[in-house]
């Protein structure tokens, strides 16, 4: 006869606290302190007991799972950058409460706007992500219409009701062409993403004021669509200008390490005839070679704090949540940039 599948009763009969206490913990409501809320998963833990999602959600009305839209070619997601690392940090927060993450890869559009409706439609989610802000993004009003609470990823720019985690990219890219002006370089190109994304402008901008701070124009922008082919191609647009530049900021890792490759294939060497610069600190930015300069950002963290912060919306009593700034993107500098003596 097989052993009784462990219950909540014996969870708290483990962990020394009431049923209600290890409802409590399991559903990350405040009121515990942490060293009873680790003693209880402990408890949980030992005893292999897990919570049915089905009759939580029942008892308190909730979907125990949070969504994300992210409009991509699902062919290539997985090289992207950015969102694996999000999702990971925000598996980390999900996991221990017993939550899922509802992940849909849709075409722009009205594939979007469905996507969402979907994710509405039955109680699917309890909330979601809301990434790659749009200028007068019509998301934040959809998402209204459909009482479907968000977390913001940075902040829009039409007036939002929801809670905002913020990383600012500017300091970084600032940093990133006041680093080859001290080099030297003075016609310094810029590859930019998809110009309808709020942080891909914002980037742009930052390129564009950081020269002009320097009494500089840009050598050229070329904009991209943050994939490696993207970046092939406007580098060799680039390098086909009659007065071509000496280096190249890039929007992302993927298309600067995409980029090196089409400039060294041209017989280029990197950073002797041209420096470039990257913005993610990917993993494989630290193994190309040259190793690639690039900003830091923490996509890991971003996705902790916007888990924790779409829970904190959910779970509260109806109170503003406030935004939360994470500390700014970085510049890294690795050898796939150098001194330029004579630009």
């Amino acid at each position: 006869m097989s052993k009784e599948r462990p219950t909540i009763a014996d969870v708290a009969t483990r962990a020394g606290v009431s049923k209600g206490a290890v409802s409590f913990a399991l559903n990350g409501r405040p009121g515990l302190a942490q060293t009873t809320v680790d003693r209880i998963l402990a408890a949980a833990d030992e005893l292999g007991w897990r919570p049915s999602n089905r009759a939580r959600s029942l008892s308190v009305s909730k979907a125990f799972a949070l969504g994300l839209v992210i409009t991509r070619d699902p062919g290539v997601l997985s090289s992207d950058p950015f969102f694996p690392a999000f999702i990971g940090g925000v598996e980390s927060v999900l996991a221990p409460r017993g939550q899922a993450l509802v992940l849909q890869v849709v075409a722009p559009g009205e594939g979007e706007e469905a996507g969402y409706r979907r994710l509405a439609q039955d109680g699917r989610v309890d909330g979601v992500f809301l990434s790659d802000l749009r200028h007068n993004d019509p998301r934040i009003d959809l998402l209204t219409s459909l009482g479907l609470p968000a977390v913001t990823l940075n902040r829009p720019e039409v007036p939002s009701p929801f809670p905002a985690v913020c990383l600012d990219d500017r300091p970084g890219t600032i940093a990133v062409v006041q680093h080859l002006v001290e080099l030297g370089h003075r016609r310094i190109a810029h590859v930019a993403g998809p110009q309808d994304f709020v942080h891909a402008t914002a980037r742009t901008e930052a390129f564009v004021s950081a020269l002009a701070e320097a009494g500089l124009q840009p050598a050229a922008i070329e904009t991209s669509d943050f994939t490696a082919i993207g970046g092939i191609e406007s580098t060799k647009r680039l390098l086909a200008l009659p007065d071509r530049p000496t280096a190249i900021v890039y929007a992302n890792d993927r298309m600067a390490i995409a980029g090196m490759g089409a400039a060294q294939q041209a017989g280029l060497r990197i950073p002797d005839d041209l420096s470039v610069a990257g913005f993610d600190d990917s993993e494989l930015a630290e193994f190309v070679h040259p190793g690639l300069t690039t900003v830091r950002a923490d996509p890991h963290a971003f996705g902790e704090a916007a888990a924790r912060t779409l829970n904190q919306l959910i779970d509260g009593d109806g109170s503003a949540v406030p935004d939360v700034e994470l500390p700014p993107a970085r510049l890294i500098i690795r050898r796939s940039t150098a001194n330029l003596e004579d630009s």
